[in-house]
This record gives C-alpha cells, structure tokens and sequence, in this order.
C-alpha cells in the first residue's frame, strides 16, 4: 500500500558547510520547502523536492556566514528543483535535480538516504535527509577564506545536508 507524505517545512531543515568550518544553518521557518514523497511497504518509491533558501540571514550565528560568497547580490538565494528520484535499494537512493545559485543552474545529483519514522507530537514523521556536495565555482562563488576571515580556511568543495520531516497526508 502506498501512502503519499508532504513536507513538513517547520521541522526541515539545511546545513551548508566546508571542510573545517560551518557555512550556514536554515532552517524552514525562514525558506521555502515543497516535496513529497511516496512510502510503499516501509520504503520510499518515489520524491519530489524543492527549496529556496535566502542565504542573507542577518540572524545567522555562524563564524562563515554564506553570504559572504555572493557578490553585489542584495538578495542572494539558493534554489533546488528535483528532476527524477532513482531507488536503488532499501537504502540507497539517488534525487537529480537543477540547483540555482547566483542565476547559474547545473545539474546536480545528490544522496538520498530514508532515515525512517518517529513519532512527533503525537504525529508520525517520515525522515529524509538528502547529502550532496557542491564546487561553489561552478556557481561563480569564490572566496578567499584564510586572508578575509581571521584564518578560517574554506575547502574547495560546500556540502549541502538537507534534513526533510515529511507528515502523512
């Protein structure tokens, strides 16, 4: 039997960080979350995930803010799109998609890992969480960490954790 979940954007959430040091934390209460997924016999068959997230949080409390990336944009946003969702197994799962950063769009394909179910208020959850990493110079983001943030050093590749609560609709 299949069940059809939506995205529960107040309980989502991304993590966008570098080798040593953490870049940004959003959560859904300040971004846009969409998605669903469908649960077949305690697996996921199928998901569909999109988020835009505003990356000028002033409210942000981390040493390397990803505003610090963008040049000259007053409002800097970074949008996903999921194309196709590919289940290989229980565990493994594959989620392609466009992702937009400062109006250049690539193609991206990103972990997709099924955590399982809990309980929250009374309600049952559906845990996703979606892994990927990204070279911000494909998107024209540069940054020269180590002479312009008190030497904290950014490595060459940003990963993108997305944690998704999806409700049972």
């Amino acid at each position: 039997m299949e069940n059809e979940w939506k995205i529960d954007a107040s309980e989502s959430d991304v993590l966008i960080k570098s080798r040593r040091s953490l870049i940004d934390y959003m959560s859904g209460s300040k971004n846009n979350f969409k998605g669903h997924i469908a649960i077949q016999n305690n697996e996921v068959e199928n998901a569909s995930i999109e988020f835009s997230l505003k990356v000028n949080d002033k409210d942000s409390n981390s040493d390397l803010k990803l505003i610090d990336f963008f040049e000259n944009d007053e409002t800097p946003v970074i949008q996903f799109k999921s194309t196709s969702f590919q289940k290989v197994n229980k565990s493994i799962n594959f989620l392609k998609g466009n992702l937009t950063i400062q109006n250049i769009t690539k193609v991206v394909e990103l972990d997709a890992e099924f955590i399982g179910y809990r309980d929250y208020n009374g309600t049952k959850n559906a845990s996703f969480e979606i892994i990927g990493n990204i070279n911000p110079k494909d998107f024209g983001l540069y940054y020269n960490s180590y002479s312009s943030h008190n030497g904290y050093a950014v490595g060459s590749d940003i990963k993108l954790i997305a944690n998704l609560e999806f409700k049972n609709q």
